[in-house]
Order: structure tokens, then C-alpha cells, then sequence
């Protein structure tokens, strides 16, 4: 069985699959720690980190596809499993490996996004990648990550993107109105924040596709799936 980790109820949704079990993180590190303690005390064999993120590096464009080679956050770095990450780039045509960033709150701003990226290196950001890694780290279970991205390394988010998640991964359309209130003039960047998150999206359930197969097939190595 896969934990797969997410940020959004939606990509919980593209995601599923009978040998699944997806984990929503909601933005918050806090809680998502907590559920995955949960499921993993239960059967799960591997953890995935799977969504959309935010381009760090410039050479990314909106539908790019990212498998994480490591994950860095807080001045360490978690490497993923070399054979599942090898394959499941190999399944993705166009994948990128490389390194994430594990973050605690969003880059929304490209001035942030850059300080990021000079500070880590890392091509892309997420809020949900180093909470999984650290998890299947400290249980001795394989980790990968797949993301596409959602946002380019130049683009600032408008504020309503930013107060758009809810506790349970979804759409808090109060907070968005209420910041659409208050600053209108963010309407044209948020809908295009949000058409290109559209195309992630169906980047993401593309992928969800070519990477079913593996589900069952990854070879792990020394290291059985569990068909349950």
C-alpha cells in the first residue's frame, strides 16, 4: 500500500486508486504529521508526495513535471529512493529530477521564490514533500515525490491564491471573497493563477495515468509491495 501525500482535497481525488490511501495536508505541518502517523502505523509499504508546487528555479514553466531527487528544508537533506525515483521518471515523458524544497508556509512572491532558490538550489517548493520525507524517514519506508508545477519561478500570487486552502485541503471560497472585497483589482492575476493551475492539474491526472502501472511494478529492490 502507498500513502500518498497531498496538499489539496482535489489532487487526493486525481490520485485515487484502490492501492492508494492519500493523506490531505491543508497547509497545515501540524495536523498533516498527525495523519500520517496515523495511516502509516497501518500497512502502508511506501510514501509519495504527489500534487502540484511552485517553480523555484526560472528554467521551469507551468506543467512541468518534477521528480524529486532529495528534499531540503530547514538546512538538511533527504534523499528519495534511488530506484522508485529512477522509474517513475522513466514512466513521466519529460520529467524533470531534481531537488524540492519542503517549505512551512507558501512562496507567494517571486522575490521570496529567489531567495529560496538561491538559499537551496532546490527547482521547485512545497508545503507537503519534507513532512513525508521525514516521515518515511523515521519509519525506514522508501520515499518519492512527484509534482507538477502550478506557478513559475517569476510570478507573484495575488492575495486571494494565498488564503484560497482550507484545514481539509479545500477551496476556502469565504477567504477568497473576502479578499477579492478588499482588493479587486487582484481579479485578473488570480484568474490567471488559476488557469494555470487548471493545466496542472491535468498534467497531474496524466500522470496519475502513466504511473498506475508502476503502482504495482516499482522495482523497490530488497523491498516487497504489498499487493493489500
Amino acid at each position: 500500500m502507498i500513502v500518498a501525500v497531498t496538499g489539496l482535497a482535489r489532487e487526493a481525488r486525481l490520485i485515487a486508486n484502490p492501492r492508494i490511501v492519500p493523506v490531505v495536508g491543508g497547509g497545515d505541518a501540524v495536523s498533516l504529521e498527525r495523519r500520517l502517523a496515523d495511516e502509516l502505523g497501518k500497512r502502508a509499504r511506501r510514501v509519495l508526495s504527489i500534487g502540484i508546487c511552485g517553480a523555484l528555479s526560472p528554467e521551469l514553466r507551468v506543467g512541468d513535471v518534477i521528480v524529486a531527487s532529495e528534499v531540503v528544508a530547514d538546512s538538511e537533506s533527504i534523499p528519495t529512493h534511488t530506484s522508485w525515483t529512477r522509474e517513475l521518471a522513466q514512466r513521466v515523458p519529460g520529467a524533470v529530477v531534481a531537488p524540492l524544497a519542503g517549505i512551512d508556509m507558501i512562496a507567494s512572491h517571486r522575490d521570496a521564490k529567489a531567495k529560496l532558490y538561491a538559499a537551496t538550489r532546490a527547482s521547485a517548493a512545497d508545503m507537503e514533500s519534507h513532512v513525508a520525507a521525514r516521515a518515511a524517514r523515521s519509519r525506514g519506508l522508501p520515499f518519492a515525490a512527484l509534482r507538477v508545477v502550478s506557478d513559475a519561478a517569476d510570478r507573484t500570487l495575488p492575495p486571494a491564491a494565498c488564503v484560497a486552502l482550507n484545514p481539509s485541503g479545500g477551496i476556502d471560497l469565504m477567504g477568497v471573497v473576502w479578499s477579492l472585497l478588499r482588493a479587486p483589482q487582484q481579479i485578473p492575476a488570480l484568474l490567471r493563477t488559476a488557469w494555470e493551475a487548471e493545466i496542472a492539474f491535468a498534467i497531474l491526472f496524466r500522470c496519475r495515468h502513466l504511473l498506475v502501472g508502476g503502482f504495482a511494478s516499482a522495482n523497490l529492490g530488497e523491498l516487497a509491495f504489498d499487493m493489500g
